[in-house]
C-alpha cells in the first residue's frame, strides 16, 4: 500500500473526526475520571475513538490498532502495519473550552511511522506527513527553525522538565519556555517552525507522540528519546521513555545539557 494512500486515509478520518468533536464541544460532553489517575476522557474521545477504529480498520482490515481510547491487545504485536490514534489529545484542554486540542493519527510499519495527521479541527489547521514525503499545513511545506543557538531558544515543555536536577550541574540553559496542552500540537508547531524545540522526559504514550514525530522528522528536524534513541513504536507497553524533538541542533544541545 503506497504511503500516500495511508495519509489520504488519515486526513479524511481526520476530518470526519473533527465534525464528530464540535458537536461536543462547549460543555456538551458528559465526562469522567479514568481508574489509576490516568486523566479524564469524555464521550466525545469515546463517540471518535469508534468513528476512527471502524472507518480506518475497514479500510485497512490488516493493520493493527492501537488507541488511547480502546482496550488494548497482543494482536497489534502480530501486524507489519498498525493505526496509533489519540481521538482527542489534550483531552483538559477540550473540557476547558480551550481550542488546542486535536486529533492525532498514524500508521506506523514494523516500528516506524510512515503517515501521520494532527488535526486541530476549532483552529483549522490540518498538519500531515508522510515518509519521504514531507510535511504540510495545510497543504503548504513546513520546515523546522533554522536556529543554532541553544541561548534563547524557545521550547514547548512543562514546568517539572525544568527542575534542575534533571540538567547537568542543576544547570537549566538560558532558554524560553512554553506550554501546550497536547503533545501532538506541540510537536506539530515545532514541524512548523514557531518553536525550536520540545520535550517531554517522562514515560510517554505512544498514542501522544506518534504522528507528531513524523512531523518534526520530515519537516527536517531530529527526534529520539531523552538517552538518544531513536523512537520505535508498536511495543508490547506502548511507552517511550519520553521525547526531545527538534532543530537539529538545538535538540543535540538539549540532549548534551541533561543529566
Amino acid at each position: 500500500m503506497p504511503v500516500t494512500d495511508d495519509l489520504s486515509l488519515l486526513i479524511a478520518a481526520a476530518q470526519d473526526a473533527g465534525k464528530i468533536a464540535a458537536r461536543y464541544f462547549h460543555g456538551f460532553a458528559d465526562r469522567w475520571d479514568k481508574p489509576g489517575g490516568l486523566g479524564p476522557v469524555t464521550e466525545a474521545d469515546l463517540a471518535v475513538d469508534q468513528m476512527l477504529r471502524e472507518e480506518l480498520t475497514a479500510a485497512r482490515p490488516n493493520y493493527g490498532w492501537l488507541s488511547e481510547e480502546t482496550e488494548d491487545g497482543a494482536e497489534r504485536l502480530k501486524a507489519e502495519h498498525v493505526f496509533i490514534v489519540d481521538p482527542i489529545d489534550g483531552t483538559r484542554s477540550f473540557i476547558e473550552g480551550s481550542t488546542t486540542w486535536a486529533h492525532s493519527l498514524a500508521v506506523a510499519r514494523r516500528g516506524r511511522v510512515e503517515a501521520a495527521v494532527v488535526y486541530l479541527p476549532l483552529r483549522d489547521k490540518l498538519y500531515a506527513a508522510a515518509r519521504d514525503k514531507g510535511a504540510t499545513l495545510n497543504g503548504k511545506s513546513l520546515a523546522v527553525s533554522p536556529r543554532r543557538d541553544l541561548e534563547g531558544a524557545t521550547v514547548l515543555a512543562a514546568k517539572p522538565n525544568f527542575t534542575p536536577s534533571r540538567w547537568i550541574n542543576a544547570t537549566v540553559p538560558p532558554i524560553t519556555r512554553a506550554f501546550r496542552s497536547s503533545l501532538a500540537y506541540r510537536l506539530s508547531l515545532v514541524g512548523e517552525g514557531r518553536f525550536d524545540a520540545m520535550m517531554t522526559l517522562h514515560p510517554t504514550w505512544e498514542w501522544d507522540v506518534a504522528a507528531g514525530s513524523l512531523i518534526v522528522e520530515e519537516a527536517g528536524g531530529t527526534v529520539s528519546d531523552p538517552a538518544r534513541r531513536p523512537a520505535r513504536f508498536n511495543n508490547p507497553v506502548p511507552q517511550l521513555s519520553g521525547m526531545v524533538a527538534g532543530a537539529t541542533a538545538i535538540h543535540d544541545a538539549l540532549l548534551t545539557h541533561l543529566a
